[in-house]
Parts: C-alpha cells; sequence; structure tokens
C-alpha cells in the first residue's frame, strides 16, 4: 500500500514509520527539512518530499497517487491561531487534498479530551479538526483519540525524569490529574492495523494503556525506575495555575502552560479500555527501560550523578 504519512518525523510518526516499512509499505513523508528526519531513510520504501503541508496545492501533489493518508500532526504549546492552523485548519485541508487526489482511506491522530466545551484551546482545535475530519463521509475515515503517550523519543516521560534531576523535593502542578499513559508501539499498532480491518472504517477510537496513574504516580515511578529517592508534592489548582503563568514566561522548551493546566483538569482516561481488536495494551511498568538507555540527552549518566541527593 502506497501511505502518505503527515508528521512521519515526529515522535508517533518515527513508530509508525518503523512499522508500516516493516509490513510492506511505501511511505511518502513531507518534510520541512529533509536533514532534520533522514534517519528515516533507513527504511525501505521511504521516500522525504521537502513541502509545505499547509499549502492545498502542495497537499493535492503529496496525495496524488497514494492509496491512504494518515495525518499525525499535532502541537503541545501554542498561540490560539497556531492551535487552529494545525489542529482544525489543517484537517480540512487535508480533506479536500483527499478528495482532489482521489484518495478514500484517511487515518487522523485527534486526543482524548478533545472538546469543544472545554477551556484548553489544545482540546477546543483538535475537537474541531476531528469534526472536520468525521464529517467528511464521502471518505472512509478512523479516527483515533490516545492519552498521553510513553515511549522512546518522547517528551512526556523524559521530561519529568529530567526535572527529578534537579531537586530532592519535587513541586508538581497538576500532580492529581489522572492519565491513563498508553505506550507508543502500542498507539503505532492500531494506526497500521487499521488499514487492514474493514470494520475499523468509520470509527473513532480511544487508544489508552491498561492503568490509571495520577501524574504525581507517574513522576514516584519513574523516581523509582531509575532508582532516585525523590519526595513528589502535588500541587493544588491555584498553585498550579500560578506555577503554569510563570513556566510561559520561561524562554525555550515549554514545561507547562496555562492551556496544559486547563487540559488536566478532566481526568484523561478510557473507561471502556484499549480496543480489542488492536490487542493488548502494554503495561508501563514493562516498558520503562527506554529511560536508562543513554540517548542524544545522556539522560541516565545525568540520573546517576545526581541520584544520591
Amino acid at each position: 500500500m502506497k501511505i502518505c504519512l503527515l508528521g512521519g518525523g515526529g515522535f508517533v510518526g518515527h513508530h509508525l514509520a518503523s512499522l508500516l516499512a516493516a509490513r510492506g509499505h511505501t511511505l511518502t513523508i513531507p518534510c520541512r527539512q529533509r536533514d532534520r528526519i533522514k534517519d528515516l531513510l533507513v527504511l525501505p520504501g521511504v521516500e522525504l518530499i521537502e513541502a509545505d503541508i499547509h499549502d492545498p496545492a502542495s497537499l493535492e501533489n503529496l496525495f496524488r497517487g497514494q492509496d491512504a493518508v494518515i495525518n499525525l500532526v499535532g502541537i503541545l504549546h501554542g498561540s490560539r491561531s497556531e492551535f487552529a492552523r494545525v489542529h482544525a485548519e489543517l484537517p480540512m485541508k487535508v480533506v479536500q487534498a483527499c478528495r482532489h487526489a482521489g484518495v478514500d482511506r484517511l487515518l487522523h491522530m485527534s486526543a482524548l479530551g478533545a472538546s469543544t466545551e472545554s477551556r484548553s484551546v489544545y482540546q477546543q482545535t483538535k475537537a474541531q479538526g476531528e469534526k472536520h475530519v468525521l464529517e467528511a463521509t464521502d471518505l472512509t475515515v478512523t479516527v483515533f483519540r490516545p492519552s498521553v503517550i510513553f515511549g522512546p523519543g518522547d517528551s512526556f516521560l523524559t521530561l519529568f525524569a529530567d526535572l527529578l534531576g534537579l531537586a530532592p523535593v519535587v513541586p508538581l502542578a497538576g500532580g492529581h490529574a489522572r492519565f491513563q499513559p498508553v505506550y507508543v508501539g502500542d498507539v503505532a499498532r492500531a494506526f497500521a492495523d487499521s488499514l487492514d480491518l474493514p470494520e475499523s472504517r468509520g470509527q473513532v477510537y480511544s487508544l489508552c494503556g491498561p492503568r490509571v496513574y495520577t501524574l504525581a504516580d507517574l513522576v514516584s515511578l519513574v523516581a523509582r525506575h531509575l532508582g532516585m529517592r525523590r519526595v513528589v508534592i502535588p500541587l493544588g489548582d491555584t498553585p498550579s495555575y500560578l506555577f503554569a503563568r510563570l513556566m510561559e514566561l520561561k524562554p525555550g522548551q515549554k514545561i507547562m502552560t496555562r492551556d496544559n493546566h486547563y487540559a488536566m483538569q478532566a481526568d484523561n482516561v478510557c473507561p471502556e479500555g484499549f480496543p480489542a481488536c488492536f490487542g493488548t495494551p502494554a503495561a508501563l511498568e514493562t516498558q520503562l527501560g527506554y529511560l536508562r538507555d543513554e540517548g542524544p540527552k545522556c539522560l541516565y549518566d545525568r540520573f546517576r550523578r545526581t541520584a544520591g541527593r
């Protein structure tokens, strides 16, 4: 199958591209700069094309001759207009380009908690994009709504692992928020399997792991896994909001924003569990080895130097 993978250079995109290539699919992955994701070229059947995916004509050219399109594109931080451009406007452009290019099959990454009623602009715009895709009844659409995704290359547990190295006491904004983290390999498998599952067509799937945790539970679990003695103190609603506001002023990578704070006001869980048609999800505790692996940030070396604090 020929597949155009939007967002193939991202965290989930790398894992999904590897799985799809291993299954014999041919992938076209648009990108802004080929050199940034040239590691994907080691995969068989992968072509990287520099393109502006927000330009309708470019999208149509990318989609022409493809059997399916997968849209993973999303951002965690940004302005209202940036969220709208990526999460709401792009899916509309993807739908139109699919129609013009004659592509029937579309898989779309939404998010658990997506809602136009949320105070979080991230969740509002995710809901808008999901609505646009599902309204395209002339296409064969499947939508996925994952909880927070963890695994090698994530910006979730590795971020907290980094923060744990700073001090023996960790005040944690949003520490009482409840999540049901899902392993990136399970998310990739659900996308890949759905291409061959007729019953997945027209469906919206929530993707969660087997267990619910508070954010404080997760940070404490990471600390124990890395052999670090840490006291994690969950902050209440007002201190969490003030912390998020302060972090917005920090230049560079954002740890937390007020929009994140608003998103964490509602539980991010799946009462119905992981879809049985995609197998059994991995337990988080069995997949944390990547936090010890030496990677680009040499995380484990840093953790070992700070473990005695």
